[in-house]
């Protein structure tokens, strides 16, 4: 296995890292938790969020890091909560994202994965479109039981593969081909 000790994930979520480990090892790549609280910009762009948060990270740490931010965007809502996906769940949780939804559920998971080091900074985006469930279905974390990927029947709550077809993975699967042949 390709060892990267000094690659440090960034977070205040042991969720997030829980996946984003599991899915570099299968890459070759080994990576560490930093817990750290960020502040997080308002902006309508993902991208633009993980960015700052990981020139702020690496402003603090001094070591190469990814950070990982992600939104839920659905059709019927005009792409909310998107980059507020955090700030939604908390407030109104899963019930109010159904309480919201009638006939129209296609939605879709965006993951965006930035990459930071002395050197500057590289995003990598993943997407996976699906649907918004009924009724919250299984386990898991955030969105995870009312989110269906598509081509599935089940939610990722309910989904023992999560990982082999999340947003995060499509990501971190564009950041490992980059690292590793960097």
């Amino acid at each position: 296995m390709h060892k990267l000790s000094n690659l440090l994930f960034v977070s205040s979520n042991i969720h997030k890292f829980t996946e984003a480990e599991k899915i570099l090892k299968s890459f070759g790549i080994s990576i560490q938790f930093f817990k750290l609280n960020l502040e997080e910009i308002q902006s309508n762009s993902i991208k633009q969020i993980a960015i700052k948060k990981a020139q702020d990270a690496f402003s603090k740490c001094k070591k190469p890091l990814i950070i990982e931010d992600d939104g839920l965007s659905i059709d019927a809502l005009d792409g909310f909560p998107g980059p507020y996906s955090s700030y939604a769940h908390k407030t109104i949780g899963n019930k109010g994202i159904l309480n919201l939804l009638n006939k129209h559920r296609s939605a879709k998971f965006v993951s965006s994965i930035t990459y930071c080091d002395k050197n500057g900074f590289q995003s990598f985006e993943g997407k996976l479109h699906g649907s918004i469930s009924k009724s919250e279905k299984g386990n898991g974390w955030g969105f995870d039981p009312i989110f269906i990927p598509k081509n599935t029947k089940k939610t990722f709550g309910e989904l023992t593969d999560k990982n082999n077809l999340s947003h995060r993975y499509k990501a971190l699967k564009k950041f490992s081909n980059w690292y590793l042949h960097k």
